[in-house]
């Protein structure tokens, strides 16, 4: 197995970002499931928004090269990936050209960070930032910064960068922003200058955590070593821009690297690594503007290295295959770029070494490198000198003038040591990242004039040196993969749909080799495969059985039996080549084979599937009868119920009507009967009281119209009483309902009143009883005090003088005393019956007006709590006073008591002295 490889390549704008992204949403898609797939693609976003920035070539230009390598697992489900960015554009942070803009996240920041954040960050509108109004560009046509910004949050909580790290990460970007807001003012006739107290310097020092006055002195002096002795030198003004520019990319530059550095953290394989993965490659493209800087000379340099590897994969190694398998080839000729490389490598007299050679040069200008360049390279086929400061290249894609002004600045990319202590100062812990990284970077200190002018420490390597290490490392990546190469077409120069300028199609066609591939491809055999597999995929459609044969003869009779030409195919030793359009006849004819196999397969299952659904069917409809019929049955049951008890109802409310109808009609007659008998009465004694009266005959006629007369006001009458009896009965129908509301009322109210009454009867016999008990033992007290009296009545009169006048007293009040409880016994007697009469009147009398018997202008269920309430009341009292009486009534029973122990006491005295 061989790790995988998606080169995409392109000019700018041509959508080699989108492509990628298509590329990663396809291989997530395929072995997604374990939820990384989810974090790789969420970190698009923040990679697009801190490293890509629009050009007048396109809004979303990338201002990196990225190579993402997407690990797999054994079951071929992702497992993790890591990223790889090569050369970020620096310089755009400080400066872009004229309807440009810098890197999204400056704009999505200004845009979208809450309130909460704007006022910790001291953030203003992008137009207040002098490094993001030079282009006069602040927004893009159909980009809601806003919503980007959201969704950039909203990533960064995916690849799980706190919260924290997230506002340390603004802070930076803020921080940059208002260093480009920092000013000098001249102090004195040398030009030095210090630099300005205002919003933009405070601001600077608060979000980077340092001192205000370590800022100043590091913006506006440098410290020189010379000997054993240090020397503060001031800067005059276009010194101390570049050193504030210089930190402000600086920053950003380690910012970035940070972040893609805990994007690989959170995207770690661990122990899972299989060695399995597939790289996707989304560089830069070819770059050719009016004015060409040094990074279109790297961003193009880079584009030539990738050119060679497409060329050598489908060029040289298809040619080296034709080679290999023996076949009969005439080599094919193509455009090779390796002139160009030797130009860009070549040492000691190579573009990339002597812009190194110069930039160690301490009075190395520009100007100078552009005339070493003309000096030495003018004999080269690939290099033309230009006037001033300009050179020409010819790349595979064309000519590119580059203007070296910034060359040597650019690929020195200084940041003084004084500067990177004052990063290490800072209270803010991604600052201090920043200063450790830049001190601990590899390759040993240059040498020279680096060193004194103070930025040997920060700057180990130069920026076209290391950019090319980074490429020969990714070439070496790409030549271990099987590469897969996708050419990104822009089909027109103003970003416009529907637009096709053919001219500008053919000419990027014809730069990036796609039409030398395909006159490769009709010269050559771009269809091969190897025996085995021809044979596995076409020997089915041999007539004769050849399963015991070699793959090889299997696939010479297969190229037999459809008669294709010999010139059209190549036999190698391991595979057959064949040229275009070959392998299509016998895709064709084992595309309809199939076909037609397939067509018998459908048929066949098909009748299966019929006969197995017609048994099936029978199946369900015999037991949907089954079904249906005990339905129908209990439904059927149901029916004759409901239809029986329908009939008994109906019966019981006919015989009903019926009668109501008869004694309807009944009463009817019978009023009516009356009143004709009552008229008849009353006519007959009126004829005999004119017989008695006046005797006088009338004729016949006269008694017909008194007859007349009388049957008219007779059937006035009946019509009158059966009006009346309507009425009569209404209000008899409203009567009886009525009546049937004061029954259940009645009812209910006597269902009260009975368990009212009980609990009064059950309260009533318990205070009976204890009155009964009272005078039954006072009536027992009385017949033996009345017994012993009689009995001992002499004894007492004859020996009187033993108990003396005592006795006679204790008596007396004892009688006294007994008659008093006998009266308080009968009043409370009396007073039971009189208030049970009183209670049992006014409950009976709230009854009668509650059923409405009684009219009275009272609420009877107010009176009847309030006459329970009285009830009880009393009863307590009652109570109360009855075991007062009770008490008294045992004292004078122990008082009897010592009475009688006394007599008992004498009794025997007095049969002692008769005994003597």
């Amino acid at each position: 197995e061989v790790n995988q490889s998606i080169i995409i390549s392109g000019e700018s704008g041509a959508g080699k970002t989108e492509t990628a992204k298509i590329a990663m949403q396809y291989l997530a898609a395929l072995g997604g499931g374990s939820g990384i797939e989810y974090e790789i693609l969420k970190t698009n976003p923040i990679l697009e928004a801190f490293g890509n920035g629009k050009t007048l070539r396109n809004d979303n230009s990338s201002r990196f090269g990225k190579l993402i390598e997407i690990h797999f697992s054994e079951t071929g489900k992702i497992c993790g990936a890591n990223i790889q960015t090569f050369l970020l554009e620096k310089s755009r942070v400080v400066q872009c050209n004229e309807g440009e803009r810098s890197y999204h996240i400056f704009y999505q920041l200004c845009a979208g960070a809450p309130p909460s954040l704007r006022e910790k960050l001291n953030l203003r509108s992008a137009e207040e930032y002098k490094y993001l109004r030079q282009s006069n560009c602040y927004s893009i046509v159909g980009v809601n910064d806003a919503e980007e910004f959201r969704i950039v949050v909203e990533a960064l909580d995916v690849v799980h960068i706190s919260k924290e790290d997230q506002e340390s990460v603004f802070a930076m970007l803020a921080a940059v922003l208002w260093l480009g807001n920092v000013s000098f003012t001249v102090i004195d006739n040398e030009n030095h200058v210090q630099a300005v107290e205002d919003e933009g310097l405070f601001s600077v020092a608060k979000l980077i955590g340092c001192d205000i006055e370590d800022l100043k002195f590091t913006l506006t002096t440098r410290k020189m070593k010379v000997g054993n002795d240090n020397i503060v030198q001031k800067l005059k003004l276009s010194q101390a821009i570049d050193a504030r520019d210089a930190l402000a990319k600086s920053i950003y530059s380690c910012l970035f690297d940070w972040i893609v550095e805990q994007i690989n953290k959170s995207l770690a394989v661990g122990k899972r690594r299989t060695g399995r993965s597939i790289s996707i490659l989304d560089i830069y493209g070819f770059e050719s503007f009016n004015r060409n800087s040094f990074e279109q000379f790297c961003i193009n340099y880079a584009n030539e290295r990738l050119q060679q590897h497409f060329n050598r994969h489908l060029f040289k190694l298809e040619q080296e295959e034709y080679i290999q398998d023996g076949i009969d080839w005439a080599k094919v000729e193509f455009e090779d770029n390796q002139d160009c490389l030797n130009l860009f490598e070549k040492k000691p007299l190579g573009l990339l070494s002597l812009l190194d050679e110069e930039s160690t040069f301490p009075n190395g200008t520009d100007l100078t490198f552009a005339n070493k360049l003309k000096q030495h390279l003018n004999s080269n086929s690939c290099f033309k000198g230009e006037r001033d400061k300009a050179f020409t290249v010819c790349h595979y894609a064309g000519e590119v003038i580059y203007d070296t002004t910034g060359f040597l600045e650019k690929n020195r990319d200084l940041l003084h040591l004084d500067s990177i202590q004052l990063l290490s100062s800072s209270t803010c812990h991604l600052p201090q990242k920043f200063a450790t990284q830049m001190l601990t970077q590899t390759e040993k200190p240059a040498v020279g004039p680096l060193h004194k002018s103070g930025g040997a420490d920060s700057q180990k390597l130069s920026v076209a040196t290391k950019f090319k290490g980074q490429l020969f490392q990714l070439m070496q990546r790409l030549e271990s993969t099987t590469p897969h190469f996708i050419r990104c077409i822009k089909p027109n120069n103003l970003q416009s749909p529907g637009l096709y300028e053919q001219g500008l199609v053919l000419q990027q066609l014809r730069c990036c080799g796609v039409l030398e591939v395909v006159r490769i491809s009709r010269s050559g055999f771009p269809t091969r495969m190897s025996h085995q597999k021809f044979a596995r995929r076409y020997g089915f459609l041999l007539l004769e059985n050849v399963a015991s044969q070699d793959p090889l003869s299997v696939s010479v009779a297969i190229l037999h039996q459809f008669n294709i030409l010999p010139e059209m195919y190549q036999v190698g030793y391991t595979k057959l080549f064949f040229r275009t359009g070959q392998v299509g006849v016998l895709e064709d004819t084992r595309n309809r084979t199939l076909h037609g196999i397939l067509r018998v397969q459908s048929c066949f299952r098909g009748y299966q599937a019929r006969l197995y659904r017609k048994n099936l069917w029978r199946s369900i409809t015999t037991l949907q009868s089954f079904i249906r019929g005990e339905k129908s049955r209990k439904e059927y049951a149901a029916s004759v119920h409901r239809h029986r008890a329908a009939v008994v109802i109906q019966k019981k409310t006919k015989t009903i009507l019926a009668r109501n109808r008869l004694k309807t009609t009944i009463d009817a007659a019978v009023v009516i009967q009356s009143f004709i008998r009552g008229w008849l009465v009353r006519r007959c004694s009126g004829d005999l009281s004119l017989l008695k009266s006046g005797g006088t005959k009338t004729n016949e006629s006269d008694e017909v119209l008194v007859k007349s007369s009388f049957l008219a006001e007779l059937q006035r009458r009946v019509l009158k009483a059966e009006a009346a009896l309507r009425e009569k009965e209404e209000e008899n129908d409203i009567l009886q309902q009525r009546l049937q509301q004061y029954d259940n009322r009645w009812s209910e109210y006597e269902l009260k009143m009975k368990s009212m009454e009980e609990v009064w009867q059950k309260q009533m016999r318990s205070l009976q009883s204890s009155l009964s008990i009272a005078k039954k033992s006072l009536a027992m007290d009385d017949s033996e005090r009345n017994s012993d009296a009689s009995v001992n009545a002499s004894d007492d009169r004859d020996y009187s003088w033993d108990m003396g006048g005592n006795h006679r007293r204790q008596e007396s009040n004892g009688t006294r005393s007994m008659s008093a409880g006998l009266s308080v016994i009968s009043r409370l007697a009396e007073e039971f019956e009189q208030r049970s009469q009183v209670f049992g009147d006014d409950a009976k009398f709230l009854v009668e007006v509650k059923s409405g018997q009684v009219e009275a202008s009272l609420n009877p269920d107010k009176e009847l709590r309030r006459l329970k309430q009285m009830f009880e009341a009393w009863k307590k009292d009652y109570g109360a006073r009855l075991r007062e009486t009770k008490v008294i009534l045992n004292k004078l029973g122990s008082e009897d008591g010592s009475i009688e122990k006394a007599k008992k006491k004498w009794w025997g005295r007095r049969n002692s002295t008769r005994m003597n």
